[in-house]
């Protein structure tokens, strides 16, 4: 996300947004994301049940488009023309650091107290909503970007199992095209790209190299022969997709494996509840690997920031919104659909499904976690990156040398 907004036209918001009032004696709550495909939508209406139950009017204001850039844009304008939504749905990253800067958010260090999220939320997700001691944003969930999911029905017909490392997979790509099948189900957004790419280089290559790249923010890590080897794996996977991936989205991509169109899909794990939403059951037929070749939990996920508003009512809205979506039970059944672990760690996982404990395991030994890399890079920078692995993968006439260099060219700039 760009600078949509300067500190003047925030400042002028300020003095204007009234924000959702007290309708017919509930507290009513306007709430902005990007949750639209089915499994998504599920999950969107286990917050509105209970946010309703607990005398709020939940108003759903969706605006499509899986990355969320059209959200945050209409988010953005909202805030400048003094009419924000009562709340807006934000990755867990940097995104909102700016509309923190210009004293747009509300503080949620008295939610956050009187429930205890401290003691309750898993550490790196509360660092990612706190800055300078402040809680700006509630954490609804843990995503895991690092997933490979497959049809095994498909991979019985081709006769092949499921992948144990990239060579197992490039092999199982090839008997799966000869038999008719499309290997991989790619998307055609620039963020499903590179989630492809990280599942490269977290997975062949492993924390390492990802945390000297991005952590350190190292520029001769791209120089390295096992960098090398990731954006040649990377480019090697463009020739196992179909003529479709233009156009693509996220949830189309996946739902190709779901049908049996497609044998693989590298997608975070919200891919799951659009496993759920078409009545099938995590693992059978559609089965996932956390991390192919090495298991590693990328963190990311999702959280909800809350507009500075002049109306009392719709600050009490507000503070009960965030209460009722970092709740247990709302937790539980949220993360159930959505695909995601709760950002609780002092709920009941037992009941998750055979993909989640996969991730849970992962998270719980706590040696080949990392965090998602839009909390080291600027918006801007995530940006760039997004742009560089796009145009790699469209433009066959691009050398991996040329992409290395573009690489450090952000690492470099990133460290300034």
């Amino acid at each position: 996300m760009r600078r949509f907004l300067s500190l003047g036209l925030i400042g002028a918001a300020l003095s204007l947004g009234a924000g959702p009032a007290l309708a017919q004696g509930k507290l009513r709550a306007e709430i902005m994301h990007w949750w639209t495909s089915g499994g998504e939508s599920a999950a969107v209406q286990e917050f509105q049940k209970a946010f309703n139950a607990a005398g709020g009017e939940w108003v759903d204001a969706a605006v499509a488009g899986g990355g969320g850039d059209a959200a945050r844009t209409a988010f953005m304008n909202r805030l400048a023309g003094g009419n924000p939504p009562t709340a807006m749905q934000f990755n867990t990253s940097k995104q909102f650091d700016d509309v923190i800067a210009a004293g747009q958010l509300i503080e949620l260090d008295d939610v956050a107290q009187k429930d205890g999220w401290k003691g309750a939320v898993y550490g790196p997700v509360m660092d990612a909503v706190t800055r300078n001691g402040h809680v700006y944003a509630v954490p609804v969930n843990i995503h895991n970007n690092i997933w490979l999911w497959y049809n095994a029905d498909v991979l019985k017909k081709a006769g092949v199992a499921p992948p144990k490392t990239w060579d197992d997979l490039f092999a199982d790509f090839d008997k799966v095209k000869a038999a008719g099948v499309v290997p991989l189900a790619q998307a055609g957004d620039n963020w499903t790209k590179a989630l492809t790419f990280f599942n490269v280089l977290l997975g062949e290559a492993g924390p390492p190299l990802y945390l000297k790249l991005f952590k350190d923010l190292d520029a001769d890590a791209t120089k390295t022969p096992e960098f090398k080897h990731v954006l040649e794996t990377f480019g090697k996977l463009r020739n196992y997709v179909d003529n479709g991936v233009q156009g693509r989205q996220w949830n189309q991509a996946i739902g190709m494996v779901i049908t049996g169109q497609a044998a693989f899909n590298f997608m975070g794990d919200w891919a799951k509840g659009e496993v759920v939403s078409a009545g099938q059951t995590p693992g059978n037929p559609v089965g996932c690997i956390a991390g192919l070749g090495h298991p590693a939990y990328w963190i990311g996920g999702d959280v909800f920031v809350f507009a500075k508003q002049s109306d009392p009512e719709a600050i009490k809205g507000q503070k009960l919104l965030a209460h009722v979506m970092l709740s247990k039970e709302t937790q539980v059944a949220f993360n159930a659909k959505k695909g995601s672990v709760p950002a609780r760690l002092d709920v009941d996982n037992s009941k998750l499904d055979i993909c989640a404990q996969q991730g849970l395991k992962i998270l719980s030994e706590n040696k080949d976690v990392v965090k998602g890399f839009d909390l080291y890079l600027t918006p801007d920078g995530v940006g760039q990156v997004y742009d560089a692995i796009g145009q790699f993968w469209s433009d066959p006439n691009e050398t991996t040398d040329q992409l290395a260099g573009k690489f450090a060219e952000i690492l470099k700039n990133a460290k300034q």
